[in-house]
C-alpha cells in the first residue's frame, strides 16, 4: 500500500459485535474459494455465527492446492500460477490476518514476454508512476516503436487513462477488446506480445473480451496505479502458506468447515431463514446466506430452488463460462536453464500462453528439484485449452526452452476445466451484483459485478468483504473497509480527452 492516491471505501458504521444483538445470526457460505473465506473472516470478526460449505477437499477454490502421491512420493499440486499484486489490497488484507508481514510471500522481479518471433518484452526496471510506466514499457518494446505510438488514435484510446467504474461500461461494454484495440491502431504485434496477456488472464480471447474489462485491467495495474507491475507469489504450496493457515484463524473464531459436501438447494420458506441441503441429505438452518460458487455452481442451485424473482433468476442463467483451460505440470529430471526466469508469458506459441519454473519460487518443487537435481514446469494453456492440448503445449516448451527437450519426465499431471467466469461485451449490465431480491441472500465471486475497479483475485475477496458488509449492516454490526486503486485516470488531460470523446460521441 505504498500508493498515496489508492482509495478508501469506508464501510457502514456500527456495532463492533454481536453481543448487543438479541441473538447471535447464523450464516451459511457456499464456497470456500477466496470470495467465500473472505466473506467468513468478514462476519466471523464480528461474531457472527458461520459455516461454510465446499464441495472440494480444500480450500482456496481455484487457487486451492493438495498434494499427491507417486510411487510413494508426495508432490504439491494446484490449478497453476496465480500472481499476488501489490494493489490487491483486499485479499492482502484477508492474508495479513495471519500474517501481518505476509512472510509467505516471495516477489518475482520480472515476468518476461516473448512472441513466435523471440521478440522479448520485460517489465524489469520501470517507473512505477503512471503514465511513466506505460509509457517506458511501450517505448523500449520490440514491437512497439515511436511511429507507432504517433500513430495511435488518442481520442478513441482516451478511456484507457480515464477508466471509472461503472462509467467505463457505460463506454466500452459494448465492443470486443479485439476490436477496440484496433480502433486505437494498437500495432498488431504489440497487441499480441502485451494486450493478449490481460485479456487471457480471463481465459478468454480478446475477440471475446469485452473492452471495458480489459480498459479496466489496464487502469489496474498501468495508468491507475503506482504500485508497481511487479507481483509476489506464495513461497510455498498454496495450501500450506495461505489457506491451511487461514483456515487455522477463521476455526479459532468459531467459523465450521464442511469439506467434500456440495449443495443441492436451498429453501427459503418460511422467510426470512434459510434451509440449506446438501448431497449427505443433510440440512442446515442460516438467517442468511452467501454464494460464493463458481458460475455453473450458481446456476445450478439457482435453477434448483426457488430464490429472488424470475428476472433475477435468468440473469444468473445467462451468465457465461470461459472457454476450458489447461494445466499441465511436468516433474524433469534433469533443470533447466538456470538463467529461465520463474514466470514467462509466451504469444505466438499456441496452444502455449506461459511457463512456470516452480522451484525457482515454491519450497516443495524446490526440495524435489534438488534431491532429483531436476526442475517442476508448468504449462498454462488459456482460452483454447482442451483434453488434448498438453501435447502440443510440450512441443511448444521443447521450442522455447530447447534444454527440456533431453530431459525426462519422472512425474506428470494434468488439470483440464471449464469454470472461470467470462466477460463477454454486452454482459456488464445484466450481470448481478452482491445484493438480491431474495432477502438474507448475497452473492460473491469474481464473475459477480461490483461497481469498484477490482479485477481476477482481488475481485473475489473485494466481492466476499462487501458480501458480509451487506449482511452486516443488516444486523446494524460495523463493516470492514475497503481499497482499492482511483477509480478514475490519474491524468487531467487525458480525462479532458475522453470527456470530449463522450460528448462527441465517438
Amino acid at each position: 500500500m505504498t500508493d498515496p492516491r489508492r482509495q478508501l471505501h469506508r464501510a457502514t458504521d456500527g456495532l463492533p459485535n454481536v453481543a448487543a444483538l438479541p441473538s447471535r445470526p447464523r450464516v451459511v457460505i457456499v464456497g470456500a474459494g477466496i470470495a467465500g473465506l473472505a466473506a467468513a473472516t468478514g462476519l466471523a470478526e464480528r461474531g457472527v455465527a458461520v459455516v461454510v460449505a465446499e464441495r472440494e477437499n480444500y480450500l482456496g477454490g481455484r487457487v486451492g492446492g493438495w498434494t499427491e502421491h507417486h510411487d510413494r512420493t508426495e508432490v504439491a499440486m494446484n490449478r497453476g500460477f496465480h500472481a499476488f499484486f501489490r494493489q490487491y489490497y483486499n485479499l492482502r488484507a484477508l492474508l495479513r490476518r495471519i500474517d501481518p508481514q505476509l512472510r509467505m510471500f516471495t516477489a518475482v522481479d520480472d515476468y518476461p514476454l516473448v512472441d513466435g518471433a523471440g521478440r522479448l518484452d520485460t517489465f524489469r526496471g520501470l517507473p512505477q508512476q503512471p503514465p511513466w510506466n506505460a509509457l517506458a514499457f511501450a517505448l523500449r518494446s520490440p514491437t512497439f516503436r515511436l511511429r507507432d505510438l504517433v500513430r495511435l488514435n488518442a481520442r478513441a484510446a482516451a478511456p484507457l487513462a480515464a477508466v471509472s467504474v461503472p462509467e467505463v461500461y457505460e463506454a466500452l461494454d459494448g465492443i470486443d477488446a479485439d476490436t477496440f484495440l484496433r480502433a486505437i491502431n494498437f500495432p498488431e504485434a504489440a497487441r499480441h506480445l502485451a494486450f493478449e496477456v490481460f485479456s487471457r488472464s480471463f481465459f478468454a480471447d480478446p475477440a471475446e473480451l469485452s473492452a471495458a474489462e480489459l480498459a479496466t485491467m489496464f487502469h489496474i495495474y498501468f495508468l491507475g496505479s503506482s504500485e508497481g507491475l511487479i507481483f509476489d507469489v506464495p513461497d510455498a504450496n498454496y495450501d500450506e502458506a495461505l489457506w491451511n493457515p487461514l483456515r487455522q484463524y477463521l476455526e479459532s473464531a468459531g467459523v465450521e468447515f464442511r469439506l467434500g459436501v456440495e449443495v443441492l438447494h436451498i429453501e427459503a420458506d418460511p422467510a426470512p431463514s434459510f434451509r440449506i441441503v446438501d448431497t449427505n441429505g443433510e440440512c442446515l438452518d442460516a438467517d442468511a446466506v452467501v454464494l460464493a460458487t463458481d458460475v455453473t455452481g450458481l446456476q445450478q442451485i439457482v435453477s434448483a430452488s426457488a430464490l429472488g424473482d424470475k428476472r433475477w433468476r435468468e440473469r444468473i442463467q445467462g451468465l457465461r463460462t470461459a472457454p476450458p483451460f489447461t494445466v499441465h505440470r511436468l516433474w524433469l529430471d534433469r533443470p533447466v536453464a538456470a538463467d529461465r526466469p520463474a514466470f514467462l508469458g509466451t504469444a505466438g506459441h499456441p496452444p502455449l500462453d506461459n511457463i512456470s519454473v516452480l522451484e525457482r519460487y515454491e519450497r516443495q518443487a524446490r526440495t524435489w528439484a534438488r534431491e532429483r537435481r531436476g526442475s517442476v514446469v508448468e504449462l498454462h494453456c488459456y482460452a483454447n485449452g482442451s483434453a488434448g492440448s498438453a501435447a502440443a503445449a510440450v512441443r511448444q516448451l521443447h521450442a522455447v526452452y530447447p534444454e527440456t527437450a533431453r530431459a525426462g519426465v519422472l512425474v506428470q499431471r494434468e488439470l483440464h476445466r471449464a469454470d472461470c467466469p467470462l466477460f463477454p461485451p454486452g454482459s456488464h449490465a445484466d450481470r448481478p451484483g452482491i445484493s438480491t431480491p431474495q432477502p438474507g441472500l448475497v452473492l460473491a465471486g469474481d464473475g459477480i459485478r461490483i461497481d469498484l475497479p477490482v479485477a481476477l483475485m482481488e475481485r473475489a475477496a473485494t466481492t466476499g468483504f462487501s458480501a458480509a458488509n451487506h449482511l452486516l449492516s443488516q444486523w446494524r454490526l460495523a463493516g470492514h473497509d475497503l481499497h482499492t486503486v482511483p477509480n478514475r485516470g490519474r491524468s487531467r488531460p487525458l480525462r479532458w480527452l475522453a470527456d470530449q470523446r463522450k460528448r462527441s460521441g465517438t
